[in-house]
Protein backbone atom coordinates (compact mmCIF):
# COMPACT_ATOMS: atom_id res chain seq x y z
CA UNK A 1 0.00 0.00 0.00
CA UNK A 2 1.36 2.99 -1.11
CA UNK A 3 2.11 5.62 1.85
CA UNK A 4 0.13 8.96 1.42
CA UNK A 5 2.09 10.51 3.93
CA UNK A 6 1.36 13.90 4.39
CA UNK A 7 4.26 16.00 5.85
CA UNK A 8 1.90 18.73 6.55
CA UNK A 9 4.79 20.40 8.73
CA UNK A 10 2.69 20.23 11.08
CA UNK A 11 1.52 22.77 10.19
CA UNK A 12 3.99 25.16 11.36
CA UNK A 13 2.36 28.68 10.44
CA UNK A 14 5.27 30.33 8.42
CA UNK A 15 5.49 34.08 8.46
CA UNK A 16 6.21 36.74 6.30
CA UNK A 17 8.78 37.92 8.38
CA UNK A 18 7.21 41.61 7.76
CA UNK A 19 4.93 43.59 9.94
CA UNK A 20 1.86 43.33 8.44
CA UNK A 21 2.25 39.42 6.74
CA UNK A 22 -0.30 37.26 7.47
CA UNK A 23 0.10 33.45 8.34
CA UNK A 24 1.33 31.12 6.26
CA UNK A 25 1.14 27.06 6.12
CA UNK A 26 3.24 24.59 4.50
CA UNK A 27 1.84 21.50 3.30
CA UNK A 28 3.68 18.81 2.25
CA UNK A 29 2.89 15.80 0.05
CA UNK A 30 4.29 12.65 -1.05
CA UNK A 31 2.04 11.63 -3.52
CA UNK A 32 1.17 14.20 -6.85
CA UNK A 33 -2.03 15.55 -7.12
CA UNK A 34 -4.54 14.67 -9.29
CA UNK A 35 -4.88 15.75 -13.10
CA UNK A 36 -7.24 19.10 -13.27
CA UNK A 37 -10.37 17.84 -14.87
CA UNK A 38 -12.33 19.50 -17.68
CA UNK A 39 -15.76 20.89 -16.87
CA UNK A 40 -18.06 23.40 -17.93
CA UNK A 41 -18.27 26.79 -15.85
CA UNK A 42 -21.57 27.62 -14.60
CA UNK A 43 -22.83 31.29 -15.81
CA UNK A 44 -22.37 34.35 -13.53
CA UNK A 45 -25.35 35.38 -11.98
CA UNK A 46 -25.19 39.11 -11.18
CA UNK A 47 -22.22 41.70 -11.74
CA UNK A 48 -19.90 42.05 -9.30
CA UNK A 49 -18.96 37.98 -8.68
CA UNK A 50 -15.64 36.99 -9.69
CA UNK A 51 -14.46 33.03 -11.31
CA UNK A 52 -12.42 30.96 -8.88
CA UNK A 53 -11.10 27.85 -10.58
CA UNK A 54 -11.67 23.98 -8.86
CA UNK A 55 -8.37 23.00 -7.33
CA UNK A 56 -7.12 19.85 -5.19
CA UNK A 57 -6.73 20.14 -2.01
CA UNK A 58 -5.10 17.85 1.01
CA UNK A 59 -6.35 16.53 4.12
CA UNK A 60 -6.17 13.64 6.72
CA UNK A 61 -8.18 11.20 3.65
CA UNK A 62 -5.79 12.43 1.13
CA UNK A 63 -6.79 14.49 -1.98
CA UNK A 64 -9.93 16.21 -2.75
CA UNK A 65 -11.77 18.33 -4.58
CA UNK A 66 -13.05 22.07 -4.20
CA UNK A 67 -15.19 22.78 -7.35
CA UNK A 68 -14.70 26.07 -9.12
CA UNK A 69 -17.14 28.90 -8.17
CA UNK A 70 -18.51 32.24 -8.39
CA UNK A 71 -18.15 34.40 -5.37
CA UNK A 72 -17.09 38.26 -4.52
CA UNK A 73 -13.86 39.66 -4.37
CA UNK A 74 -11.96 40.62 -1.03
CA UNK A 75 -11.79 44.24 -2.29
CA UNK A 76 -12.90 46.17 -5.75
CA UNK A 77 -10.33 46.07 -8.18
CA UNK A 78 -8.75 43.23 -6.30
CA UNK A 79 -7.89 39.65 -8.91
CA UNK A 80 -7.71 35.98 -7.70
CA UNK A 81 -4.16 34.16 -8.20
CA UNK A 82 -4.97 30.77 -7.42
CA UNK A 83 -3.11 28.46 -5.60
CA UNK A 84 -0.94 25.27 -6.99
CA UNK A 85 1.03 22.53 -5.85
CA UNK A 86 4.76 22.52 -6.88
CA UNK A 87 7.64 19.76 -6.70
CA UNK A 88 10.28 20.64 -4.28
CA UNK A 89 12.58 18.63 -2.52
CA UNK A 90 11.12 15.23 -3.24
CA UNK A 91 7.69 16.64 -2.21
CA UNK A 92 4.31 18.03 -3.88
CA UNK A 93 4.16 21.63 -2.11
CA UNK A 94 0.83 24.02 -2.01
CA UNK A 95 1.46 27.55 -2.44
CA UNK A 96 -2.03 29.38 -1.30
CA UNK A 97 -4.03 31.47 -3.39
CA UNK A 98 -4.36 35.17 -2.73
CA UNK A 99 -6.24 38.46 -3.79
CA UNK A 100 -4.49 41.56 -5.15
CA UNK A 101 -4.54 44.37 -8.14
CA UNK A 102 -2.28 41.73 -10.21
CA UNK A 103 -2.61 38.16 -10.77
CA UNK A 104 0.57 36.46 -10.21
CA UNK A 105 2.29 33.14 -10.59
CA UNK A 106 0.61 30.36 -9.69
CA UNK A 107 2.94 27.72 -11.59
CA UNK A 108 1.58 27.61 -15.17
CA UNK A 109 -1.53 25.27 -13.94
CA UNK A 110 -4.32 25.21 -17.07
CA UNK A 111 -7.31 25.58 -14.51
CA UNK A 112 -9.45 26.81 -17.62
CA UNK A 113 -11.90 29.89 -17.59
CA UNK A 114 -9.82 32.48 -18.24
CA UNK A 115 -7.19 30.97 -16.03
CA UNK A 116 -4.72 29.50 -18.55
CA UNK A 117 -1.21 29.30 -16.95
CA UNK A 118 -0.86 32.76 -16.77
CA UNK A 119 -3.00 35.84 -15.89
CA UNK A 120 -6.45 36.17 -16.04
CA UNK A 121 -8.60 36.45 -18.86
CA UNK A 122 -12.19 36.55 -18.19
CA UNK A 123 -12.38 39.91 -17.73
CA UNK A 124 -11.37 43.10 -16.51
CA UNK A 125 -11.92 46.14 -13.53
CA UNK A 126 -12.78 49.54 -15.37
CA UNK A 127 -13.74 52.32 -13.11
CA UNK A 128 -15.21 50.27 -10.12
CA UNK A 129 -16.85 47.88 -11.95
CA UNK A 130 -16.02 44.26 -13.36
CA UNK A 131 -16.58 43.64 -17.07
CA UNK A 132 -16.71 40.15 -18.28
CA UNK A 133 -14.71 38.82 -21.26
CA UNK A 134 -17.89 36.91 -23.00
CA UNK A 135 -15.44 35.24 -24.88
CA UNK A 136 -13.88 33.16 -21.98
CA UNK A 137 -16.65 33.75 -18.82
CA UNK A 138 -20.13 32.34 -18.93
CA UNK A 139 -22.33 34.73 -17.75
CA UNK A 140 -26.27 34.76 -17.84
CA UNK A 141 -26.90 37.86 -20.04
CA UNK A 142 -30.30 38.78 -18.81
CA UNK A 143 -28.54 40.12 -15.46
CA UNK A 144 -24.81 40.43 -16.25
CA UNK A 145 -24.67 43.55 -18.88
CA UNK A 146 -20.94 44.63 -17.80
CA UNK A 147 -19.48 42.68 -20.97
CA UNK A 148 -17.05 43.05 -23.79
CA UNK A 149 -15.45 40.26 -25.92
CA UNK A 150 -12.16 39.69 -26.97
CA UNK A 151 -10.99 36.60 -28.59
CA UNK A 152 -7.34 37.63 -29.07
CA UNK A 153 -6.91 35.93 -25.35
CA UNK A 154 -8.81 32.94 -25.93
CA UNK A 155 -6.92 29.46 -25.36
CA UNK A 156 -6.97 26.92 -27.53
CA UNK A 157 -5.31 23.99 -25.44
CA UNK A 158 -8.27 22.87 -23.72
CA UNK A 159 -8.07 23.07 -19.84
CA UNK A 160 -7.54 20.39 -17.42
CA UNK A 161 -3.96 18.08 -17.33
CA UNK A 162 -1.51 18.18 -15.02
CA UNK A 163 -2.15 19.87 -11.53
CA UNK A 164 1.25 20.77 -10.62
CA UNK A 165 4.66 22.63 -11.51
CA UNK A 166 7.60 20.57 -11.49
CA UNK A 167 8.99 16.64 -13.18
CA UNK A 168 6.22 15.45 -15.89
CA UNK A 169 3.79 18.67 -14.46
CA UNK A 170 4.20 22.35 -16.29
CA UNK A 171 7.45 23.54 -16.26
CA UNK A 172 6.18 27.43 -15.94
CA UNK A 173 9.10 29.69 -14.53
CA UNK A 174 8.00 33.22 -12.59
CA UNK A 175 8.25 36.30 -14.18
CA UNK A 176 9.49 39.70 -13.72
CA UNK A 177 5.81 40.86 -13.92
CA UNK A 178 4.80 37.26 -11.81
CA UNK A 179 7.47 39.04 -8.77
CA UNK A 180 5.84 42.47 -9.04
CA UNK A 181 2.49 41.02 -8.40
CA UNK A 182 4.08 39.19 -5.43
CA UNK A 183 5.28 42.04 -3.75
CA UNK A 184 2.17 43.66 -3.92
CA UNK A 185 -0.27 44.50 -1.35
CA UNK A 186 -2.35 41.14 -0.63
CA UNK A 187 -5.96 39.83 0.95
CA UNK A 188 -5.73 36.82 2.19
CA UNK A 189 -8.67 34.11 0.98
CA UNK A 190 -12.28 35.48 2.07
CA UNK A 191 -14.21 33.54 5.12
CA UNK A 192 -16.60 32.55 1.98
CA UNK A 193 -13.75 30.79 0.51
CA UNK A 194 -12.73 28.76 3.30
CA UNK A 195 -15.93 28.12 4.46
CA UNK A 196 -16.18 26.75 0.43
CA UNK A 197 -13.21 24.61 1.16
CA UNK A 198 -14.09 23.11 4.15
CA UNK A 199 -17.69 21.90 2.98
CA UNK A 200 -15.85 20.21 0.09
CA UNK A 201 -13.07 18.55 2.48
CA UNK A 202 -15.90 17.10 4.53
CA UNK A 203 -17.69 15.46 1.52
CA UNK A 204 -16.79 11.72 0.88
CA UNK A 205 -18.11 12.41 -2.86
CA UNK A 206 -15.17 14.60 -3.38
CA UNK A 207 -12.07 12.40 -2.61
CA UNK A 208 -9.74 11.63 -5.21
CA UNK A 209 -9.66 7.57 -3.19
CA UNK A 210 -13.44 8.22 -4.41
CA UNK A 211 -13.70 9.42 -7.53
CA UNK A 212 -10.87 8.07 -9.06
CA UNK A 213 -10.11 11.88 -9.99
CA UNK A 214 -12.83 12.59 -11.58
CA UNK A 215 -15.02 14.59 -9.54
CA UNK A 216 -18.50 14.07 -10.47
CA UNK A 217 -19.64 17.88 -9.63
CA UNK A 218 -16.09 20.48 -10.54
CA UNK A 219 -17.89 23.26 -10.47
CA UNK A 220 -20.37 24.89 -8.24
CA UNK A 221 -23.35 25.86 -10.09
CA UNK A 222 -24.71 28.23 -7.33
CA UNK A 223 -22.34 30.97 -6.40
CA UNK A 224 -20.57 31.12 -3.22
CA UNK A 225 -22.87 33.58 -0.68
CA UNK A 226 -20.30 36.17 0.96
CA UNK A 227 -19.92 36.06 4.54
CA UNK A 228 -17.97 38.81 6.48
CA UNK A 229 -14.46 38.67 5.35
CA UNK A 230 -11.72 38.43 8.05
CA UNK A 231 -8.79 39.17 5.68
CA UNK A 232 -6.44 41.70 6.43
CA UNK A 233 -4.04 43.13 3.84
CA UNK A 234 -0.74 41.62 3.50
CA UNK A 235 2.49 41.92 1.26
CA UNK A 236 4.27 38.23 0.62
CA UNK A 237 8.49 38.22 -0.85
CA UNK A 238 6.88 35.71 -3.17
CA UNK A 239 4.34 32.57 -3.35
CA UNK A 240 7.32 30.21 -3.45
CA UNK A 241 7.42 30.89 0.08
CA UNK A 242 4.94 29.11 1.86
CA UNK A 243 1.10 28.40 1.05
CA UNK A 244 -1.25 31.70 2.02
CA UNK A 245 -4.71 29.77 2.24
CA UNK A 246 -7.42 28.31 -0.24
CA UNK A 247 -6.24 24.71 -0.12
CA UNK A 248 -3.51 24.52 2.81
CA UNK A 249 -5.08 23.22 5.76
CA UNK A 250 -5.00 26.00 8.42
CA UNK A 251 -4.66 24.16 11.94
Amino acid sequence: MKKIAALIFILTFVMTGKPDGFAQVVVDVEIAPPAIPEYEQPPCPVDGYLWTPGYWGYGPAGYYWIPGVWLLPAEVGFLWTPGYWGFERGYYRWHGGYWGNHVGYYGGVHYGHGYDGDGYHGGRWEGGHFRYNTAVSNVNRRTVRNTYEDRSVVNSRKPGGASYNGPRGTSAQQSAGHQAAAAERHATPTRTQESHERAASRDVNKRAAVNNGHPSFPARSAPARSAPSRSQPSRMSAPSHGGGGGGGHRR
